[in-house]
């Protein structure tokens, strides 16, 4: 049997907008789980407040995984924000730029239990001040493929051209938050060059959107799964 795997939901995004791409993996063989997240579980991270209580639960889903289908390893699979909160949960550093309740638990190093990230459409860098200071921790702290018993690989989309026109704004927008230029190519959220990292896999595919909810095909629709499902097989 093939390595189990654990999606992480992007930004806000509750675990519902991923059954239709966990059914998809499981329909190819792959064991799936989708972290179990509510929009509710992502309201105290507003404002660039501390993400650990997603860590947490993507902590829970993996061990849950692991002893449910009795293995050592999973691979992760992060849509979006879910691909760097899931690079800050394999580091060995305590995530610590946050103020945290006395006497708890950290969730870290679960390096040991990954066998492969894949990222889906994950903004890696930001110049979004809310942001920013969640993924300057990450990119100070674990720069690039940083992991060397893990496995990366970014899948970015190219679909859409950042323009200040009509119908391209929110491109030009979103993207000029996330790299500090708006008039670039990406998913129509994440442009293409914030969604590779140096030192992984780094793959492009044409007429990918960013969401679930997008227009036309986004990462998890069956025909662009088939681009990249080989990383989670071997």
């Amino acid at each position: 049997m093939m390595l189990p795997t654990v999606i992480v939901p992007g930004y806000f995004a509750p675990a519902t907008e991923y059954q239709a791409f966990e059914q998809l993996l499981s329909q190819f063989s792959i064991p799936t789980v989708t972290v179990p997240l509510t929009k509710w579980d992502w309201v105290p991270t507003l404002g660039g407040r501390s993400i650990r209580p997603i860590i947490d639960q993507i902590d829970r889903t993996v061990q849950d995984v692991r002893q449910r289908f009795n293995t050592a390893e999973v691979n992760l699979v992060g849509h979006s924000a879910g691909g760097w909160i899931a690079r800050i949960y394999l580091g060995a550093k305590a995530y610590d730029i946050h103020p945290e309740p006395a006497g708890s638990v950290q969730c870290w190093q679960a390096h040991q239990w990954v066998h492969r990230l894949i990222t889906l459409g994950t903004p890696h860098t930001s110049q979004e001040r809310w942001t920013r200071k969640n993924l300057d921790f990450v990119n100070t702290s674990y720069p690039g493929a940083f992991e060397p018993t893990v496995r990366y690989v970014c899948v970015a989309g190219r679909s859409v051209y950042g323009e200040k026109r009509l119908g391209q704004w929110l491109a030009y927008s979103s993207y000029e938050l996330t790299c500090g230029r708006g008039d670039c190519w990406g998913d129509g959220i994440t442009p293409v060059e914030s969604a590779h990292l140096a030192g992984a896999e780094n793959i492009t595919l044409e007429g990918v959107r960013h969401a679930p909810k997008s227009a036309g095909l986004w990462y998890g629709s069956p025909s662009v799964v088939e681009q990249w499902i080989d990383y989670l097989r071997d």
